[in-house]
């Protein structure tokens, strides 16, 4: 939770004044609510003393406003004591990054690291879980509209293109075939696996079919990891670094 209060101003729409506290990232608003039995409580005290002294000429309202206070509806400022009360209700709807120190609502926040979406070391995966909920979305709407089909295509071109990059296994960051290292944590970046049809030669990026010919590819057996004649690890060798013997 954050320990200190964020950007606020204070409004009122007649039922008394309220705080506004606005998010430092994406400026999202959190509304406290406010006093309502407090301002029925005051305009039914003034109505009261105003008609106490309804004979007094010139005096009734004013009086009423001195004894009872100023009216609610019309204050557009909080008290110190008030502006806390009023921040309490909605406290728990922020929290301080320890990295940028801004406070941030729900949506940029990544709960499991404790830190904002853009400083979280989980931020590529949190990036693909929003791009994954925006593409639900947006099928939602497609699907409705009849373009359900077409999403799908598009969708599974992308996954194909995803296919031929280079990924990170430590943060999960991508980058062109070929780079050596993670451009975010210097680790040594896993290859993308280049698949090609046995028939005609033709890269299939993972395809079922070829896209050239039509054949069926299938999936071929995994590569050892270690020797069947000793267990050393191979690290991808096509023969054993300690025996010599063939892996495959």
């Amino acid at each position: 939770m954050a320990t200190r209060m964020p950007r606020y101003d204070v409004r009122n729409d007649g039922a008394g004044p309220f705080a506004v506290f606005y998010c430092d990232k994406c400026e999202r608003e959190f509304r406290s609510s406010p006093d309502v039995a407090g301002t029925i409580a005051k305009d039914i005290g003034k109505n009261v003393m105003g008609g106490f002294l309804r004979n007094v000429p010139l005096v009734g309202n004013v009086a009423a406003d001195n004894l009872v206070g100023q009216d609610p509806r019309y204050v557009y400022t909080l008290t110190p004591q008030q502006l806390e009360s009023h921040w309490k209700q909605v406290a728990d709807r922020f929290h301080e990054c320890p990295t940028c120190k801004l406070l941030v609502c729900p949506s940029d926040f990544d709960p499991q690291t404790g830190f904002c979406n853009d400083d979280t070391p989980r931020k590529n995966e949190v990036a693909r879980a929003q791009a994954e909920q925006a593409g639900n979305v947006l099928k939602g709407f497609a699907d409705a509209f009849g373009l359900g089909e077409a999403v799908k295509a598009a969708g599974q071109a992308a996954k194909q293109a995803s296919q031929s990059l280079a990924k990170c296994p430590k943060d999960g960051t991508v980058a062109p075939a070929g780079t050596k290292f993670c451009p975010e944590c210097g680790s040594p970046m896993t290859q993308p696996t280049v698949t090609t049809c046995p028939k005609c030669g033709t890269p299939t990026g993972g395809a079922k079919f070829c896209p050239n010919c039509g054949n069926k590819m299938e999936a071929a057996a995994p590569a050892p990891t270690n020797c069947k004649n000793c267990g050393a690890e191979l690290k991808g060798a096509k023969f054993c670094p300690e025996c010599g013997t063939k892996a495959v």
